[in-house]
């Protein structure tokens, strides 16, 4: 009667060296080197988004003299919004004129109240975009989203600042019944106008502006309409069109803040005698 050994183990393919340990595939190693490179990736897209709507989100403030200077202004109401700043006249009779204005890139809308208070006062009615992400060529959102703020107005023009601006030439083409377009250091870089001889424009530029140069909006001079007014104020820089301090990359103003609003304003006043007519 034969008796069974049990298996046996001498089989050396069967069977690891001791100590040893398997290499994993070529293929499974691509497979963690991509997920790590995918992971890396990611990590920089998420900071870099971050960063830049930290940036964004961190507008150019006013002044606060701007702001005391507009709150002790009796011709002058003003309602700050989340989205928006509305300013209605006070002691005058309200126009059915009004103007909505896109603020500069990552510039506080309220920076802009003292320069348009003088127009406010005469009776014009003005809403001040607050843009998404701070820079208004990204806001996504209709004309008739601020115009409806104000729904006694009837005659509205369009205007902006900088890059505002731009924003505000697409509200024109877009909107056949926009009654006039302003713009302070600004230019109609993607929108072309020039067939609009029904639209009233006022391209205001500063002599010493470092953003929006004079040879800029001159080499942009062709997408206005023939009859635009274009008026170039000396010693003008670019954050003169607001109130919010000091400008990277801007030129060196030779007249006062103070003169530069009493120019701005009394452009805007004789261009708006001219609006919805």
């Amino acid at each position: 009667m034969s008796r069974s050994t049990g298996s046996r183990h001498d089989d050396a393919t069967s069977s690891s060296p001791p100590g040893r340990r398997r290499r994993g595939s070529p293929r499974s190693q691509t497979r963690r080197v991509l997920k790590a490179v995918a992971l890396v990736l990611f990590a920089v897209v998420v900071l870099v988004a971050t960063g830049f709507f930290v940036w964004a989100k961190t507008p150019m403030s006013a002044t606060a003299s701007s702001l005391a200077a507009v709150a002790d202004d009796p011709r002058v109401d003003v309602v700050d919004r989340p989205d928006v700043v509305v300013m209605r006249p006070a002691r005058t009779a309200a126009l059915d004129q009004g103007l909505v204005f896109v603020a500069g890139a990552r510039v506080d809308p309220q920076a802009y109240e003292q320069v348009l208070a003088g127009l406010v006062a005469t009776g014009v009615t003005v809403v001040v975009e607050r843009p998404v992400l701070g820079f208004g060529v990204l806001d996504p959102r209709p004309l008739s989203h601020f115009t409806d703020l104000a729904p006694e107005v009837t005659n509205w023009a369009v205007g902006g600042h900088s890059l505002g601006g731009v924003r505000a030439c697409q509200y024109a083409a877009d909107d056949p019944a926009v009654d006039g377009l302003v713009l302070f250091g600004s230019y109609c870089a993607t929108t072309d106008l020039s067939g609009r001889d029904d639209l009233p424009v006022l391209s205001l530029g500063g002599g010493e502006d470092g953003l929006s140069t004079p040879d800029d909006i001159e080499r942009y001079r062709d997408m206005l309409p023939d009859d635009a007014t274009v008026v170039e104020v000396p010693g003008l820089a670019h954050a003169q069109f607001g109130s919010y301090g000091v400008q990277p990359g801007d030129g060196r103003p030779t007249i006062s803040d103070e003169e530069a609003r009493s120019r701005i304003d009394r452009e805007l006043t004789s261009f708006f005698a001219g609006v919805g007519d």
